[in-house]
């Protein structure tokens, strides 16, 4: 899963959710700590782009943390938002994702609940598109 959803994912994830996601392109570097890549939306979502900056990766712990730090799905409301992603493998199989989100907001605005609940269940959705993709194509990874 690590491998398909973030090592693989900015030209997996165009592929298998296109409604969603037009393409994501690096911009800057190459995926390593500092890179800056460009998440372009597709004709489904009511946003038109982000840009994400990787803060760190360790492939051997399993663990990606990023930022979005521009956008409009920043809403003029948020500076950024940053996300740390940890991928466990529990002894009886599968995969085990867990997702802290931090919200840095601007000015008094208030994050509501509705809207965190909205962002966690379409990760939610990507993730369960990719499970699906790897046990539909096994030899993919």
């Amino acid at each position: 899963m690590f491998k398909a959803c973030i090592l693989n994912g900015d030209t997996l994830i165009p592929k298998i959710v296109s409604q969603a996601f037009k393409s994501i392109e690096y911009i800057e570097g190459n995926g390593e700590a500092g890179s800056i890549k460009k998440v372009t939306f597709g004709e489904g979502s009511q946003f038109k782009y982000m840009k994400q900056k990787v803060e760190a990766i360790d492939k051997e712990n399993f663990v990606y943390i990023y930022s979005v730090v521009e956008g409009d799905a920043l809403m003029n409301k948020l500076e950024k938002i940053t996300y740390e992603t940890k991928l466990e493998a529990p002894l009886d199989g599968g995969s085990v994702c867990r997702t802290t989100n931090k919200y840095y907001t601007i000015g008094d605005f208030e994050l509501k609940e509705d809207g965190v609940k909205a962002g966690k269940a379409k990760a939610l959705g990507i993730f369960k598109a990719i499970e699906a993709y790897i046990l539909e194509n096994p030899n993919a990874y």
